[in-house]
């Protein structure tokens, strides 16, 4: 079992009003009690908090970065500056997590804008080349866009969440017995190609919520159109293929092209009943009980 390892950062500022940080990590003792899981924060896994209009906004204007690399010279590029002024706020949200799918654990990205300077923690590692400032390959522009649209939220709420799949180069995203038991409800696959345009795409895995359940994971679990432009293809069965184990989903196909693709799994709590005499977002006050209308536990509205 792999110990969580807080690292120190130390951050060299830029002298002048806007551009990269670079920056150095330098490992301590791992603190007791906290495991690896397959995306992490303080508590375990990292919430899925991106809001989804963030992501459609800013991936449409974000595919240059590819030819730059997720590096110092990267982040330096007139086009990355040019794209960070427009929506600083909206950017931010989106570095953090992009750099989280894509930059391993341990290091960090960072990017000075005025006085303001921003800094994203890696965490999956799943572009290792992009990562140190290659152009990013077909397989990383894949398994990122996988990741940010695991990572999307309608809601923009958090949920905690296990990622399953492998990076761009097939090497295992770390897991544990442990997590896949404490998350054991398969949720979905995801796949597609920001970068180039070709979209994103979800499947559920284990069947749509229907009658009297809901969840904050509507994009894969609620409606086809639940987070539009993420397309919903129904089941994941159908378009894509498994791992030797059966664990996870590794390559889906859509309009003939087939994409490197990830899984996600959720604790049982994190899909909500209604009648369970709890009134939880996305439950609403309600004349019935159907989906997210709740009368039984959320009463009438008005």
């Amino acid at each position: 079992m792999k110990t969580l390892v807080p690292r120190a950062m130390l951050w060299m500022a830029l002298a002048t009003g806007c551009g990269p940080v670079e920056q150095a990590a330098a490992p301590s003792e791992a603190a007791p009690g906290q495991v690896t899981q397959a995306i992490e924060d303080d508590n375990g896994l990292t919430p899925n908090g991106l809001a989804f209009n963030g992501l459609a906004f800013n991936g449409l204007a974000f595919n240059g970065l590819a030819f730059n690399g997720l590096a110092f010279n990267g982040l330096s590029s007139p086009l990355f500056s040019s794209w960070f002024w427009q929506h600083p706020s909206e950017s931010n949200v989106f570095m953090k997590y992009l750099v989280r799918c894509a930059v391993p654990e341990g290091q960090t990205r960072g990017y000075k804008l005025g006085s303001t300077t921003y800094v994203w923690p890696g965490g999956l590692g799943l572009a290792p080349g992009w990562a140190n400032g290659a152009a990013a390959t077909l397989e990383e522009q894949q398994v990122v866009s996988a990741c940010l649209a695991a990572l999307t939220n309608k809601y923009g709420r958090s949920v905690l969440l296990s990622v399953q799949g492998t990076n761009a180069k097939g090497v295992r995203i770390p897991t544990t017995s442990e997590e896949l038991a404490g998350y054991p409800l398969r949720e979905a696959c995801f796949f597609g190609n920001l970068f180039t345009g070709q979209g994103l795409f979800v499947g559920n895995d284990q069947g749509m919520l229907g009658g009297n359940r809901a969840s904050l994971r509507a994009c894969a679990l609620m409606g086809k159109q639940e987070c539009a432009p993420l397309v919903h293809v129904g089941s994941c069965h159908e378009v894509c293929q498994h791992d030797a184990t059966g664990t996870y989903f590794t390559r889906c196909t859509r309009g003939g092209v087939t994409y490197h693709a990830l899984s996600t799994r959720l604790r049982t709590q994190d899909i909500y009943t209604c009648g369970d005499g709890r009134c939880q977002f996305p439950e609403t006050c309600a004349s019935n009980n159907a989906g997210t209308s709740c009368m039984q536990d959320c009463g009438t509205c008005g």
